[in-house]
């Protein structure tokens, strides 16, 4: 190609000078003409080649950057600020490697150029060569000590480097620099995140949106801390903010899913996590969202497929793992399940050991429940989460049981809140008692407590129900919905605007029928909505939190003398601290034994506990009595085929056929339940975990209980409730009395009728079906609580009197 003359030299060089003004002004199109027209005289114009794929890179379009920027490297490949620019084209098109290369060809010529050792960090960063990364931007900041890219690169290579402290020490310089950068808030925000400290993280994230309302990370980012602070209806807020901006953004979505099913809204968070994962089909943490999302419909089979794929992703996510062990639970399919718990507790889930445990007893599989026992104790030493119900089912002492549940509620409620400020002078002439719970329905809580409710005085008391788990629909909610003055459902509402709603409905006392028992929603309380916090019914133990103030027992289940073991000040109530429900109906046709799958003649020893509480030494105990009862039975309660399998094979075990074990199907009616239980003998209790309900609805029907008493709460509700109903003589204090009270009662049947005509005599009197009495009780208690806070007195101890 011919030389321009030099009127064109000039012409060329005048437009280069007016396209690099232009460019440098932000008029993009203005520039954008003029190289064009430069290249159109000289096509292989070096720094018209170069400037247009700066240029094209700005405006989004990088293959045509590359093109440009790497012709023009073609003409002056030692061109260190064309080959630092390439690099940068290079990392936005996320290859990292090759603008690696670039940045190493640039520093090879000029050793110390800020860009080029900028560059470098960044790509290092982008390869997840974190320590390589600051130790160039390390470089950068050695030669110009307040730049802030540098110290922003900085920040966040220490922040993947789990150098939380530092990565903050670094934004904070780098906000000394330039206060309004947008990248060192969100940096700064996301360094506290890792901190734990939420609610600080929160503010440079809201500045970050307020200097730039459309910054999708920003927007993520605070939608992120919310959730953590479980604050799910501003999160849900700020990621549909940003799906404004960015529609099609995996993580928006992911997020906008995730806050969404935590309020209650699964069939939009399942649909949510489906356009994320049309982004990203194989996504592992969209799939274990989904599955979540299916498991909460109800759709166990198609979750266990979406845990499914995760782990074709990441084998090694204990999440996934774990999330599929609840999925194959649900199925029925029990050993699948047991095995993905074990994966899981291998990669050190939280959750996963606690599951496993529980599981294993749940299936009778004794043996490997013993190896647990171990690690259970190391993990709740250390520090970290054991379901406290595994701790009452394998007879933790009471130390353990309360080291477990303060870890517990440490991880359940992990942010320290600001509590509401209560007054102590204020005067109540109807004292409001709301009863939190997520069991308000057809469910033993439900059920024991819904005359309650229906008895309390409303002269005196106002009573609130605030129900945060589902409804069901069911004979029971509705009688429950009719007993409260008011009744507020908030499944689908956020811990933060529960506890603002019974703060706002200036609750004297908070009454939490959950504890931690499953469905628990801890956090609610601890934002201290009410002057008064109670631990009642729904969980047979301490809940470790210092923001429950009493837990209402009673003299046999828990003496003072076990105060050191509970966070909660005791409460003693007259007699049994369980609430019934004494209008229980019972069917007035009880089946034959024939039609309930047992024999005409013989003894029926029962026990309808749930499987996890048949530990193996009561077993043993079971089972030398069938061996010396003739022609004696044990009817149990229908369980997984597992578990029926292993009780059989353990029964064959000890020389007793497998046939004396018969499993009562389940029954809808509880009135047809309850009429059943009359075909039966004598009710065995478990140990260490008592019959709770399961005891009440036997004396109820008429079926005496034998039990031992154990050293827990849970392990000493069955000889409450034989106190109560007037049969003192069935309790017994070691497995050997209790064996040998068994073996009697089986062979003596003047003695074992004369045991059933006292209770069907003591039914209509007795303290334990009296529910007017106990429903003096337990108003006698709050009154005194309510006294004690006025007189701005701490929580204390104390019996109440029995009623007359």
């Amino acid at each position: 190609m011919p030389l321009p003359s030099a009127h064109e030299e000039n012409v060329v060089a005048e437009a280069t000078r007016c396209a690099a003004a232009f460019h440098q002004r932000g008029m993009l199109a203005e520039a954008e003409k003029f190289y064009a027209a430069i290249l159109q005289a000289r096509p292989d114009h070096f720094n018209a080649l170069h400037l247009l794929g700066v240029l094209r890179r700005q405006q989004g379009n990088g293959a045509e950057a590359w093109r440009l920027i790497a012709a023009a490297l073609k003409m002056n490949p030692r061109s260190v600020d064309a080959l630092c620019d390439f690099g940068g084209v290079l990392f936005a098109l996320k290859l990292y490697d090759e603008a690696l290369e670039a940045y190493d060809k640039a520093l090879a010529i000029a050793r110390e150029h800020l860009g080029g050792l900028l560059g470098r960090g960044n790509a290092l960063a982008g390869l997840n060569r974190y320590e390589e990364a600051l130790a160039a931007f390390d470089r950068v900041l050695g030669i110009k000590a307040d730049h802030l890219d540098a110290l922003n690169g900085r920040g966040n290579a220490l922040l993947q480097l789990n150098r939380a402290e530092e990565a903050l020490a670094a934004f904070d310089a780098a906000f000394a620099v330039k206060a309004d950068s947008v990248e060192t808030l969100v940096g700064r925000g996301n360094a506290l995140m890792r901190l734990d400290r939420v609610e600080a993280a929160l503010v440079p994230f809201a500045r970050a949106i307020e200097i730039a309302p459309d910054h999708v990370v920003a927007l993520h980012c605070r939608g992120l801390g919310l959730m953590s602070l479980k604050r799910y209806d501003e999160a849900l807020e700020s990621f549909d903010r940003g799906l404004n901006i960015a529609p099609r953004n995996r993580a928006l979505l992911t997020g906008y899913g995730s806050a969404l099913l935590e309020l209650g809204g699964a069939e939009g968070a399942l649909a949510s996590f489906d356009k994320a994962l049309a982004i990203t089909p194989d996504h592992p943490d969209v799939l274990r969202r989904r599955a979540a999302a299916l498991r909460a419909l109800g759709r166990h089979s198609e979750a266990a497929g979406s845990e499914q794929r995760a782990l074709a992703a990441v084998s090694h996510d204990a999440e996934a793992h774990y999330e599929r062990g609840l999925s194959l639970w649900a199925l029925g399919r029990r050993e699948a399940a047991i095995d993905a718990y074990e994966r899981a507790s291998a990669f050190d889930h939280l959750r996963a050991l606690s599951r496993l445990a529980i599981c294993r007893l749940a299936i009778a599989d004794w043996t490997h429940s013993v190896d647990l026992a171990g690690a259970l104790h190391r993990r709740i030493a250390e520090g970290s989460f054991v379901d406290p119900l595994t701790t009452i089912a394998f007879g933790c002492e009471p130390s353990v049981r309360l080291h477990a549940a303060r870890n517990c509620i440490r991880i359940f409620t992990p942010i320290a809140k600001r509590p509401f400020v209560h007054s102590s002078f204020e005067r109540a002439d109807r004292l409001r008692i709301a009863y939190l719970s997520s069991d308000l329905r057809q469910h033993p809580v439900g059920t024991a407590i819904a005359e309650l409710l229906e008895r309390h005085d409303n002269a005196c008391f106002e009573i609130i129900g605030v129900s945060h788990g589902p409804s069901d629909s069911s004979a029971v909610r509705a009688r429950i919905v009719k007993a409260f003055d008011r009744f507020y459902d908030v499944a689908s509402d956020s811990d933060r605007n529960i506890a603002k709603l019974i703060y706002d409905l200036r609750v004297h006392i908070a009454v939490d029928l959950n504890g931690l028992s499953g469905g628990c929603r801890p956090d609610i309380l601890s934002y201290r909505p009410a002057p008064i916090q109670v631990n009642y019914l729904g969980f047979a133990g301490t809940t470790g939190a210092e923001f429950i103030d009493y837990i209402l027992a009673d003299e046999m289940v828990l003496p003072f003398d076990q105060q050191r073991f509970f966070t909660e000040t005791i409460v003693h109530l007259p007699g049994c601290y369980h609430a019934n429900d004494t209008t229980r109906r019972i069917a007035p046709q009880t089946p034959t034994r024939s039609e309930l799958g047992l024999p005409d003649r013989g003894l029926a020893f029962c026990c309808f506990n749930q499987s996890y509480k048949i530990a193996a030494p009561m077993f043993d105990v079971w089972m030398r009595l069938l061996a010396q009862v003739a022609g004696s039975v044990l009817w149990l309660s229908k369980m997984n085929e597992l578990a029926e399998s292993n009780l059989r094979r353990e029964a064959a075990a000890r020389g007793i056929a497998p046939d004396r074990l018969t499993f009562a199907p389940f029954v809808e009616r509880i009135d047809e339940h309850l009429a059943r239980q009359r075909a039966a003998d004598l009710f065995l209790d478990t140990l260490p975990y008592n019959a709770h309900s399961t005891a009440s609805d036997a004396l109820w029907a008429g079926l005496p209980v034998l039990t031992c008493a154990g050293t827990s709460f849970a392990g000493r509700v069955g000889a409450s409730m034989l106190r109560a109903a007037g049969l003192p003589e069935l309790v017994t204090n070691n497995l050997e009395d209790y064996e040998a009270l068994a073996l009697k009662l089986a062979t003596d049947s003047a003695l074992l009728a004369s045991i059933r005509r006292k209770l069907a005599d003591n039914r209509a009197e007795c303290p334990l079906f009296d529910g007017d009495r106990f429903r003096r009780h337990i108003e006698a208690a709050y009154a005194t609580m309510w006294d004690i806070y006025r007189r701005g007195e701490r929580p204390r101890g104390f019996r109440v009197a029995p009623s007359t």
